[in-house]
């Protein structure tokens, strides 16, 4: 009998949700996932699986040990301003304490085990902010002139472009210096701190990053959301990845 094909496992950090109150039961608290992150991983080669939260290094070690690649996921909700010693601005978004702990630490070890990482849109601001990053906290009241970052139409439509920088991890992936991206954030990067800037909107807006190690992508878009291999190459660069792991 011939062998299965073995994927990379990539672990995604799930949101956290309640369960609908009926009567008799009170809501319980349940992890969420967008399929579009499970699907883009299979569809580039991987197998993804669901990271529980833990505020326990070993606990979250032991997580890492089964996995050859890890993709933080973004949410709505914003990251405490704490993290990079900031004040809360008035527009701060909500915050899920619970979420970001663990992907703080999440994030610490995978860096530190050189675990190809890939973050989308909040995740490539917990890379950042992990990296010694600070951030806008609200894009449409703290930056002059930025364009609408929060679309209106359909996040599998463009809302503008990136330029990416050539020889980065990004642009090897896409094949492109230029590339049609949506936009559903009100952050971004201020400072990048030890991160490289790959990748800008229009308005200046920083819109990837890269780290330090074998493989650490941030974008701030979401690639999953989006048609075409451009956007699937995000995902297929990190199962490449892993699979070097």
């Amino acid at each position: 009998m011939n062998k299965p094909e073995t994927r990379p496992v990539i672990g995604l950090t799930p949101d956290i949700g309640e369960t609908q109150a009926r009567p008799g039961r009170p809501p319980l608290p349940r992890y969420e996932l967008k399929q579009a992150y499970c699907e883009a991983v299979r569809a580039a080669g991987g197998l993804p699986i669901v990271l529980p939260y833990s505020d326990d290094i070993d606990a979250i070690a032991s997580l890492l040990s089964l996995c050859e690649g890890v993709v933080i996921t973004g949410g709505g909700f914003d990251i405490p301003p704490d993290y990079y010693g900031e004040a809360h601005h008035p527009r701060l978004g909500p915050l899920h304490p619970e979420r970001s702990r663990f992907e703080r630490l999440l994030v610490r070890a995978a860096l530190a085990r050189e675990l190809p990482l890939l973050g989308i849109c909040g995740g490539m601001q917990a890379l950042a902010v992990e990296l010694g990053a600070t951030l806008i906290q609200d894009l449409e009241s703290q930056l002059a002139g930025a364009l609408e970052h929060q679309q209106k139409n359909s996040p599998g439509e463009s809302g503008h472009t990136v330029q990416i920088d050539a020889g980065s991890l990004l642009a090897r992936a896409a094949r492109t210096t230029l590339l049609e991206v949506n936009s559903t954030h009100h952050q971004a990067v201020r400072e990048p701190g030890r991160a490289r800037v790959i990748a800008r909107a229009p308005d200046g807006v920083i819109e990837a990053i890269e780290g330090p190690g074998r493989f650490a992508l941030g974008v701030q878009w979401h690639p999953e959301l989006m048609p075409g291999a451009q956007q699937l190459s995000i995902y297929r660069a990190l199962v490449q990845a892993a699979a070097r792991t």
